[in-house]
């Protein structure tokens, strides 16, 4: 299991054109779609929505908004990667209801929401829950593209376009949820250059 993973993470890289013959089936853009919403998240808050674009000509359309990408229009599956934001608020019914999911005496839960209701209004208060929100979505874009990779299937992560536009298209409600980032999915149509990475020693310390 550790070499496969291995040999996926070393698969795995930007594909930025993608075959356009070739159509990621539905049973694995479900699969993929699982490894996102199967991730870890701050809290279990679980921030994440996932918006699929398959139609060409909406694809046509979000291109150039994308610095007109070619990975945008070759790719089989575009996945706009959403983080809501007033539900995370604090006190809101979203929060009760994620936290109120655990298992646990009325008490513990209770001083759950409040031990979260001090950390989402300082988060509030200084970088913004749409930035703690996008980190966790992140996270569900990793495991998504590791997991297309162990299926031989590539993507793309993409933070290149413009976001205000893109919602205004897509009619997103910034005040609900924002675009946080892209990941277009399919198939590579010439092999990937060689993975270049800093050496371990360079990057770990241990104490």
């Amino acid at each position: 299991m550790k070499n496969a993973f291995i040999r996926a993470m070393h698969y795995r890289h930007a594909c930025k054109r993608f075959d356009t013959e070739k159509e990621i089936r539905k049973s694995e853009m479900q699969a993929i779609l699982e490894f996102g919403r199967l991730s870890p998240s701050s809290f279990g808050m679980e921030p994440w929505r996932f918006v699929v674009v398959k139609d060409p000509e909406l694809k046509e359309r979000l291109q150039p908004l994308c610095w007109n990408q070619p990975q945008i229009t070759t790719c089989s599956d575009l996945v706009l990667i959403k983080s809501i934001v007033a539900p995370l608020a604090p006190g809101s019914g979203y929060t009760r209801r994620m936290l109120g999911r655990r298992d646990l005496p009325r008490e513990k839960i209770e001083a759950y929401h409040r031990i979260y209701d001090d950390f989402a209004a300082h988060k509030l208060a200084t970088e913004g829950l749409f930035c703690w929100g996008s980190r966790q979505c992140y996270i569900a874009a990793a495991n998504m593209m590791t997991g297309a990779a162990m299926m031989g299937i590539d993507s793309c992560p993409i933070e290149g376009f413009e976001k205000e536009k893109i919602e205004a298209l897509m009619q997103i409600d910034p005040a609900h949820e924002e675009l946080a980032l892209i990941v277009a999915f399919g198939y590579r149509v010439k092999e990937a250059p060689e993975k270049v990475r800093l050496p371990l020693e360079e990057i770990v310390e241990y104490r």
